[in-house]
């Protein structure tokens, strides 16, 4: 594992030298802040007129503010992860460093899970410029932070598995812009699936499960359940070992 760390480390690093780290880490944050300050006014707005009202209306802040930022997170990652993930190994085959890496004491495996590490190291990063809005609602308000850990872990896995996609996409190609371009693609797809929700057909059922949405759906409500774990681990390990299988493919052609 000693191999993986350095080359996540090398990874991360490498985000951080170029621009793409803090692009993808203010947009989200900017746009993450902006519906975060318009959930948030509207659930005051929303206690006031039930204030002057009389009414005594129920007012759950997970329900009216977190669970939506969860899903609205879920679906801005569509369009980040493929900047993160574009430049893997699309540009080790664009400056010709491929060979220098696959001629290295170091397993394909451990360069896959290295260099997918490194794109979800900067993911969490993504992910903590949202906790700073979150924390606001503990220092004014009382949510129940066991949902909000749920929900986060929900973003966690479904953003691996997005990212393991990315990564296998990444080594198909050696120009970015493609490799960013099928990744958001192959990223929206899996989104519309969920639309099939409502096909009551075994092929409609079956491309609904398939959907990041479905599954993501239960960790927005705060529920943990298995079925939508094992799925997010059986999407990142059968991308991974796409990935692995296009590796040896390069091998092969040189």
């Amino acid at each position: 594992m000693k191999n993986v760390w350095i080359i996540c480390r090398k990874e991360l690093k490498s985000y951080f030298a170029s621009p793409i780290a803090y692009l993808v880490i203010t947009c989200f944050a900017l746009i993450w802040g902006y519906v975060f300050y318009m959930s948030t006014a509207e659930f005051v707005r929303y206690g006031f007129m039930a204030e002057m009202q009389g009414r005594s209306a129920p007012m759950n802040v997970n329900e009216m503010v977190i669970r939506p930022l969860l899903q609205f997170g879920a679906t801005v990652a569509l369009f980040l992860i493929p900047l993160i993930t574009m430049r893997l190994f699309a540009e080790e085959k664009k400056t010709g460093t491929i060979e220098l890496l696959m001629t290295s004491p170091v397993r394909d495996w451990e360069i896959i899970l290295g260099k997918w590490l490194g794109a979800l190291m900067l993911y969490l990063c993504v992910l903590a410029a949202s906790g700073l809005n979150v924390a606001l609602l503990f220092a004014f308000g009382k949510p129940d932070w066991k949902p909000i850990l749920i929900g986060y872990l929900g973003l966690i896995l479904q953003g691996g598995t997005l990212l393991a996609i990315g990564t296998f996409i990444s080594t198909t190609t050696k120009n970015q812009i493609v490799a960013g371009g099928a990744t958001f693609f192959a990223c929206l797809l899996l989104w519309l699936l969920s639309w099939t929700a409502y096909d009551n057909s075994g092929s409609g059922q079956i491309m609904s499960y398939l959907s990041i949405v479905t599954h993501f759906e239960g960790f927005a409500k705060g529920v943990l359940d298995s079925k939508d774990v094992i799925f997010y681990f059986s999407m990142i390990f059968f991308a991974l070992f796409l990935t692995s299988r296009s590796m040896e493919s390069v091998r092969w052609r040189a």
